[in-house]
């Protein structure tokens, strides 16, 4: 195995957390790089060193970008000329850098916990050791819902280590590996109110719970999709405690200021400590980021176009997506006599889950940007104000369904955004423990549905009829599928859907199918788009034809150049 001599430099721990000093041995040098007679005498030289691990956060790249769980590589998004991910013509790399960087992330780890050993005065650092275990057991999850089972190294290695050309470790292995290293992690992770301000960012108990019950979500289900059912037990059980353990604890709450109303969905991802939203609700407010990428506008910008990539631009919603979101009584479109239908070109947006016209565009109306004019001058949306607007939208470009989430409304230069990319948010850990639990009984009960997915759905649905047996019950409805849609709603745009299509092996039935967008045939899109007619088939917008799935596809293949520095790896079947 072959490992990359390139480490990341912590020189951006001071922009990373707030209030974290400097040092100027380490902004100078990597961390395999310091020397042992210069560097680990004090506790705050190990924090420092920890620093690090917090640029290894998913951030707004790896989900706009066509990166491994982003929803590009889905049935959900679509982009000009498509992805070979995303419709199964991907090939054996001889490289991967996702794989390269992975390793060196270990390394690092594995460096600071080395060095941890032999510090004198163990209970100062404590936090630090479970950090790097916490970035650890990360870097591993992501390793494996790539690549399934690969070598574990849990110690530094040089180059004579035997470890070099070892082979992959089992998937059970390699998720055991994971678990250890996050249950040592919660035991010593102080809880979120015991966060000192200045270390306000860092990992908590809270976090550490709710990665784990990520982790054993997707690998029970994995493990129960494919026949395994006392393995997928198993780990069912260790995610419903561990999401239960983040609910009772009290420390996280879904945003959902009065002040927003129903636009609190829009704004939270754009919350900014400069005004960004019509209450002027800064961060601080935010309790629903339990682990954050965190940038500000004044010290971490960004540093990529955020806003105008998204908004109406590279990411196309399809069809499939459009048509998941529930009518306003609680049912599917094909079930609700609340739906409008395709007749205009916002008929079908009428009666539907608001969330659909926060993440969406809707023809006609007006939209904001960063751009001077174009963005918002009071938030109060009159006259005066929509006249500064970028002006309204127009469904006729792309594949009719615009994206406005996480665009800015307010005046920025581009890649200025400042706003903070959710890891993890309370929102996902009650999707997971409703998933959780409804995988591991068959069942959920009314009660288990009221403290989870009903607080997700009613945040900003008022009025929308709560999930229940009975109302599935009597509307015909399949509790596995609502779940399964909720979870595909909410968390949109952040790396979630190829990977839950891929481990509830469903990805076999929806990957192949045509992408679709707008409904064309007997609408206003006739006449107001008729550029597209030759793309028309069975009435709607045909984007990407001959996709597939092949059993392969579950899993990406090892770089050709890793199994040619090891053998012992063994290539991923079917590649």
């Amino acid at each position: 195995m072959k490992f990359n001599n390139r480490y990341l430099r912590i020189a951006l721990a001071g922009l990373l957390l707030t209030n974290v000093s400097c040092n100027s041995l380490v902004d100078m040098k990597p961390i395999n790089e310091i020397s042992d007679a210069d560097y680990w005498k004090t506790a705050d030289q190990f924090k420092l060193a920890a620093n690090e691990f917090y640029t290894y956060l998913r951030t707004f790249t790896d989900v706009i970008n066509d990166n491994p769980h982003s929803d590009r590589r889905s049935d959900i998004v679509y982009t000009t000329g498509g992805s070979v991910f995303s419709n199964g013509s991907n090939t054996i790399p001889a490289s991967d850098g996702n794989w390269n960087t992975a390793y060196a992330r270990v390394r690092a780890t594995n460096y600071l916990l080395d060095k941890a050993n032999t510090y004198s005065q163990p209970a100062e650092i404590q936090k630090y050791v479970a950090e790097a275990k916490f970035f650890r057991a990360y870097t591993y999850f992501d390793l494996l819902q790539q690549f399934g089972g690969v070598p574990i190294i849990s110690k530094l290695l040089d180059i004579s280590s035997s470890e070099l050309t070892s082979p992959r470790n089992t998937r059970d292995e390699v998720i055991d590996f994971i678990i250890q290293d996050l249950e040592a992690a919660i035991a010593i992770l102080p809880t979120e109110n015991a966060i000192a301000a200045a270390d306000k960012g860092r990992i908590s108990k809270g976090a550490a719970q709710a990665f784990l019950g990520r982790v054993t979500l997707y690998e029970g289900t994995w493990q129960k999709s494919r026949g395994n059912a006392t393995r997928a037990n198993t780990l069912l059980d260790k995610s419903i405690a561990n999401s239960d353990e983040v609910i009772k604890s009290t420390q996280y709450e879904l945003f959902a200021p009065i002040a927003l109303g129903d636009s609190a969905q829009k704004y939270m991802f754009i919350l900014e400590n400069q005004q960004s939203n019509p209450a002027n609700i800064t961060k601080a407010a935010n309790k629903e980021y339990i682990l954050a990428n965190r940038y500000d506008f004044a010290s971490r910008q960004i540093r990529f176009n955020v806003t105008h990539t998204l908004l109406n631009n590279i990411v196309w919603i399809t069809r499939k997506f459009a048509t998941m979101y529930l009518s306003k009584d609680g049912l599917p479109i094909e079930k609700s006599p609340l739906f409008k239908g395709f007749a205009t070109t916002t008929s079908e947006f009428e009666n539907r889950d608001n969330r659909m016209k926060y993440n969406m565009m809707l023809d006609g109306k007006q939209y904001f940007d960063n751009e001077n004019p174009g963005s918002r001058t009071t938030w109060k949306g009159d006259a005066a104000e929509i006249a500064l607007s970028r002006g309204k939208h127009k469904s006729n470009t792309a594949s009719g369904y615009g994206n406005q989430k996480f665009c800015t409304e307010r005046r920025l230069d581009d890649n200025q955004e400042g706003y903070d990319f959710p890891v993890i948010r309370y929102a996902e850990v009650l999707l997971n423990y409703a998933e959780a639990v409804y995988e591991r009984n068959g069942t959920i009960s009314d009660v288990d549905l009221d403290k989870s997915l009903n607080l997700v759905r009613n945040r900003v649905n008022k009025l929308m009829p709560k999930l229940s047996n009975a109302f599935a019950q009597t509307n015909g409805l399949d509790l596995r599928t609502e779940i399964r849609r909720e979870r595909t709603i909410e968390l949109y745009l952040e790396g979630f859907r190829r990977d839950d299509l891929i481990r509830w092996k469903t990805a076999e039935i929806e990957m192949p199918k045509p992408i679709e967008g707008i409904t064309w045939t007997g609408t206003a899109y006739e006449t107001y788009w008729t550029g597209i007619k030759n793309n028309i088939v069975n009435g709607n917008f045909r984007l990407e034809t001959s996709r597939q799935w092949q059993e392969k596809h579950y899993l990406l293949p090892i770089p050709s150049q890793q199994l040619q520095l090891n053998p012992s790896l063994v290539q991923n079947t079917g590649w």
